[in-house]
Parts: C-alpha cells; sequence; structure tokens
C-alpha cells in the first residue's frame, strides 16, 4: 500500500509540475507577444467590448494597452515560477493566476459574435476555453496555499 501511495504522490508531483510549465509557458509566449502590433489589434475587440476595460481605450493607445497586459502575464508567470521555491507567494499567485484566466474566459460572454451556431453546434474562440484548465490551475494554486 505503502507504494502505491507513494507513486500516486509522485504521479500528482509530475502532474503539478507538467501543469506549471504549461501555464508559465503559454503566459510567457502569450506575454511577448502582446508587445506587438498584430496581438494588440486581435485583441483590441476583447477589450474595447468589456465592461470593466473599455474605459482604457479612451486613455491610452492599443498598443500601450497590449503592453500593458503583456507585462501582467509576463509577470505573473515570473511569479509562479518563484512560488514553486516561495510558498507563500502561492495565494498571491493563484489570486492573478485566477483574475487572468476569470477575464478571459468573460470575453466570452461581453464581445460580440463569440458565441455563433454552425450547422446547429454553438461554437466559439475554442482558444479562449484552454482559460478553463489555466483558471482550474489557479484553484488549486490558492487551495494549495492554504495548506
Amino acid at each position: 500500500m505503502t507504494q502505491t501511495k507513494n507513486s500516486m504522490t509522485l504521479s500528482s508531483q509530475y502532474g503539478f509540475y507538467m501543469s506549471t510549465f504549461g501555464v508559465v509557458l503559454l503566459l510567457l509566449w502569450l506575454g511577448i507577444f502582446k508587445f506587438t502590433a498584430t496581438e494588440a489589434m486581435a485583441i483590441k475587440p476583447l477589450i474595447a467590448n468589456h465592461p470593466l476595460s473599455s474605459w482604457l481605450y479612451r486613455l491610452l493607445s492599443a498598443q500601450t494597452i497590449s503592453s500593458i497586459v503583456g507585462v501582467i502575464e509576463i509577470l505573473v508567470a515570473l511569479l509562479i515560477l518563484l512560488s514553486l521555491k516561495f510558498n507563500q507567494l502561492r495565494k498571491y499567485t493563484g489570486i492573478g493566476v485566477c483574475i487572468i484566466f476569470t477575464m478571459t474566459l468573460s470575453y466570452l460572454f461581453t464581445s460580440p459574435n463569440m458565441l455563433r451556431y454552425v450547422d446547429g453546434v454553438p461554437v466559439t474562440d475554442f482558444f479562449i476555453l484552454k482559460d478553463i484548465l489555466f483558471l482550474g490551475y489557479g484553484i488549486n494554486l490558492l487551495q494549495s496555499a492554504n495548506k
């Protein structure tokens, strides 16, 4: 029984580190991409149609807003890595991860034409749906911070 329990623990650790690597990789990659004009224009309809962020375009350029989002994504990715070493950071990191991915998931409901029907089946920008998994990762970080 001890061998099974230890292998399950080891398996859980591998799963956690694989998930962590995936979230960090994605946040770094997308965060860096936010500094390009292509991504600044790609995210503009999402941010401009969201009630919590639409006001930003009255103050800042599309590129500045995209760059700010990129900096936030990169900082949270770095916090995730630091939280592997410093357990006390997990709570704040989990909050950051949950905010980022809750916000991006909310674009499904605030962006025009995000949900549509194709051959009677509802479809969306499936790229955003990956954020359901990442939101779960953030919730797990919050839970592990309380242990």
